[in-house]
């Protein structure tokens, strides 16, 4: 007679539970790659510690634009850059006024602008208030600029988790609120009113992006978008000669 090939009772015994306890076990601990899910954070200490991150950081790179600046409205078009908490900014911004649209080389430190305005030679110091514009440092600041509209912000939710940065190797989580036109104002000395804010963060606490909608210059509700990128920038940042 040729041998049995079955198991032993006692061993399908044991068997069974653990493997029931194996097919329990989430994909991702066999597929070794996180996916975006349902897990929530206390929204307030979530923006908290963002604002932290961007509070530390020696350098991040910054973007802001607008497709909603009605005509005949000057004011601020996009700004691309890098800031510092030195406060300093290098970059570029593009303004409306008195119906042109340049874009102006701009570098700013601790409280002066400088900028290659249009029709000019070499750099001049500017104030950007006259162009809509805020002082690009001034959104480094902890009290007054980006971070600030974290912590100031009401009616915090949490929204979808989504992938996003280098390879889609992030987990992104949005957060909706409020926030005061008194606050924005740091931003966009104009603004005024309630803004609906729009906050993405990462999951190692980074601001991604951040979307503000309402009214920034007299003239209806509009939307700056911002991306924030390569924290840790460390740029040598000097006034032009």
């Amino acid at each position: 007679m040729a041998p049995s090939t079955r198991a032993p009772r006692r061993a399908r015994r044991a068997a069974a539970p653990l493997a029931a306890l194996l097919l329990a076990l989430p994909v991702t601990a066999c597929s070794g790659s996180e996916e975006p899910g349902e897990d929530s954070a206390d929204p307030a200490e979530v923006m908290a510690a963002a604002k932290t991150t961007f509070d530390e950081t020696s350098g991040v790179r910054i973007t802001l634009s607008t497709d909603d600046l009605s005509e005949g409205v000057d004011g601020l078009l996009r700004a691309e850059g890098v800031g510092t908490h030195d406060p300093a900014f290098d970059g570029s911004i593009v303004v409306r006024y008195a119906g042109i649209e340049p874009t102006v080389p701009v570098v700013a430190i601790d409280g002066t602008v400088y900028a290659q305005v249009p029709l000019t030679i070499g750099w001049s110091e500017v104030d950007p208030a006259e162009y809509g514009a805020p002082d690009p440092a001034g959104l480094m600041d902890a009290d007054t600029g980006f971070s600030s509209l974290l912590v100031e912000t009401e009616g915090l939710e949490q929204g979808e988790q989504v992938r996003g940065g280098t390879d889609n190797r992030d987990v992104l989580t949005t957060y909706t609120g409020t926030v005061a036109g008194d606050v924005v104002s740091g931003i966009i000395p104009s603004a005024t009113g309630d803004f609906d804010a729009t906050y993405t963060v990462s999951d190692d606490d980074e601001l991604r992006s951040m979307e503000l909608t309402g009214d920034f210059y007299g003239a209806g509700s509009m939307t700056y978008s911002i991306t924030f990128a390569d924290y840790g920038a460390e740029p040598s940042i000097s006034a032009p000669e």
